[in-house]
């Protein structure tokens, strides 16, 4: 298991990336299965948006990653079952309060 597999190219990671990017409205973003490291993807991503929309969607990109992550840890550790809802879930929440935090200027 690689970090690319984990975060970008195993079917369940994709599957959260495009229903997230979807979310977005930019699902033409999402990773394809063409085994691209994290690093390129993301790179190519950069290139393919408009200045405003770059800092926000690292930032999505950031979280996306670490939600994975941590997902990928509960069920090795803990035994959890893969679950896209609850991490599509975990992921709109965190949206929604960095949305709060910025909303009221807390940095």
């Amino acid at each position: 298991e690689t970090i690319n597999h984990l975060l970008l190219l195993c079917v369940f990671s994709r599957q959260v990336w495009f229903s997230v990017l979807q979310g977005l409205g930019l699902q033409e973003l999402a990773p394809q299965p063409d085994k691209n490291s994290l690093d390129d993807w993301w790179d190519k991503v950069n290139n393919r948006v408009e200045s405003p929309v770059r800092k926000g969607l690292n930032s999505v990109i950031i979280l996306v990653a670490w939600s994975l992550w941590n997902h990928r840890n509960r069920c090795v550790f803990y035994g959890w079952q893969l679950n896209l809802i609850g991490v599509l879930s975990s992921i709109r929440e965190e949206l929604h309060l960095w949305g709060i935090t910025r909303a009221r200027g807390v940095t």
